[in-house]
Parts: structure tokens; sequence; C-alpha cells
């Protein structure tokens, strides 16, 4: 019944084991699943130098007795396969060996494991940085346009909260990015404004990458502060236009992203070149391989961003 037992525990963990006398005769095998399945080397799917690694560990064991495990790969029917083989001497009271015992199990499964964790931690690892390199650019160009230490934490905790917000939609999405409509109407709506007043949303909504996702969502950032601030969202009844189109540019298409709205006439404060007009005008559409135009007039602000093919795809 133990056997028996055994027997069915060997097979269910996919373990195969092959006993042989001590001049390597094979005497019996439980569970010999491929490539196990026939030791005549002509047949089996093992290379030859694998056939000589085992036959030669088994030698080993016969003249000294001591175990040996290693590692085979296998390629058959344009798969790769792993498995872990262990050669063990069956000694009896005396120590005097008896048989060899060959054990083989596949991980396949976990190889397989362990590579996608490696490449999920190289591909964390790169985000990191990026992620890090835009924080860093983000407390110089802060900084840079920032009169006192008060004002340089206001606008960088409010930009860092920007960034977190598009993050989220990142990582929700599985490393995929975001929506454009959701990014934007994030955005907007993290200053307590209905989107559905708020903000006049129209045209394409595509998948945006997730580094366009963060540079995207900080220039709607700096858009939605200046708008609070100064323009149409400082109003009771104040909305934004925003417009996403796509153009033909080549063999490809580029999309154009609009943001439009009405402002008091006579403002100045507007044509200061602070950080929110460089990274508006510089920072998001060099990040992007685009380009970004902000154009302020007596009653209007117009910014318009081309985001080139390659950071978005059609939703």
């Amino acid at each position: 019944m133990l056997g028996r037992a055994m027997m069915h525990a060997l097979r269910n963990a996919g373990v195969s084991v092959l006993y042989q006398d001590p001049e390597l005769k094979a005497v019996w095998a439980r569970n010999m699943r491929a490539p196990w399945m026939t030791e005549d080397e002509d047949r089996s799917i093992l290379s030859p130098s694998q056939n000589e690694q085992i036959l030669t560990s088994r030698r080993a064991v016969v003249a000294n007795g001591q175990s040996e495990r290693f590692e085979l790969t296998v390629v058959a029917d344009d798969r790769v396969r792993w498995f872990e083989v262990w050669v063990d001497a069956d000694l009896d009271e005396t120590g005097k060996i008896q048989g060899v015992i060959t054990t083989k199990i596949e991980t396949t499964e976990q190889k397989q494991r362990e590579q996608t964790l490696k490449v999920l931690l190289r591909e964390v690892s790169h985000r990191s940085k990026n992620l890090l390199a835009i924080i860093q650019s983000i407390a110089t160009q802060t900084g840079r346009y920032s009169e006192t230490i008060s004002d340089f934490l206001g606008r960088f905790r409010g930009r860092l909260q920007s960034l977190a917000s598009s993050q989220d939609l990142v990582t929700s999405s599985n490393w995929r990015g975001a929506e454009l409509r959701e990014l934007v109407t994030g955005q907007v709506g993290r200053y307590g404004f209905d989107p559905a007043r708020a903000l006049r949303f129209q045209g394409m909504n595509p998948y945006i990458n997730p580094n366009a996702t963060l540079h995207i969502g900080l220039a709607m950032h700096e858009l939605a502060v200046n708008s609070v601030s100064y323009g149409a969202l400082s109003q009771p009844e104040g909305f934004v236009e925003i417009s996403a189109d796509f153009e033909a540019e080549g063999e490809g298409r580029i999309l154009v992203l609009t943001w439009r709205e009405a402002i008091s006439a006579g403002d100045s404060v507007r044509n200061e070149r602070r950080f929110g007009s460089v990274a508006l005008e510089r920072v998001v559409p060099a990040s992007l391989n685009g380009s970004a135009t902000l154009d302020i007039s007596n009653d209007r602000l117009e910014y318009r961003l081309v985001v080139p093919h390659g950071n978005f795809e059609a939703a």
C-alpha cells in the first residue's frame, strides 16, 4: 500500500525515477515522462552531450558513492524546458553500492516565473529611474522660478501630487498608460470642479503610453493651476475647452491636443515666464519629441501640444 501511495505521489508531483544496478542496467522505472520515456540515446530528445553528462554522473556515483545534481535545458518542438536531475547511490548497511537512483523533475514553470520576475524587476527599476529624473527636473525648474521657500514648497507639492495622480492611472492599467480623457478629467477634477461643467472635451480619446501620461498630466496641471488662479476656472461659470485630433504625418499620425479658455483682458501676470510656461513650451514637448505653442491674447489663452505617434495608440 505504501509503495502504491508513493508511486501516486511521484506521478502527481511530476517526478521521474529510474533505478539501475551497479552496471547501469535498468531495474525499474516510474513515471518516465518525456524526455525520459526511453534511455535509448538514438531515440532520446536529449542532445548527445546531455546523454553523456547523465552517463558520466552515474559512473561517478558508482565509483565514489557521492551524489550529483545538475540542471538540463532541453529544446523540443520549439519549446524550451528545464529539468533538475539528481543521481544518488543506493547503499546497503555496509556501504556497498547496490544501485544508482536517477531522479528527474521538470522546473520549466518555476524558471519561467523567475525569468518573468527578472524582467518585471528590470522594468520597475527603469521606470523608477525615469520617474526620479522627472521629479528632479521638476524640483530644479520649480526652484529656479520660485522667489521664496514657501513659494517653492507650494508649487513643488502641487506638481508632485499631479505626478502621483497620473502615476496612479499608469499603475492601475498595469503600466499600459491612460486614456487621454480620463487623464485630463482627473487633473482638472483635482481642484474640486465638476468636469461636466468646467471641462468641455471633444475629439479623439487615444490611449497614452506611461511616459506621455506623466508629461501630458503635468501640462494639464500647469494649465489648470493657471486657470484656477487667473483664468476661466477662477470665474463662477468659467470653463475650458480641450480638443484632441489626429492629423496625418508621413506614414503615421500625430495627436494635436489643444487647450482653450477665455481670460480677463489685460491680465499681465500671464506674461511672466515662470516654470508653468517653461514646462508647457519646453519640458513637456521635449519629453515627447513633439512641439508646443502657448498663445496669450487680451481675452484668450490657447495651448497647442503636438504629440508624435509612438506616444499613443487609438482607443
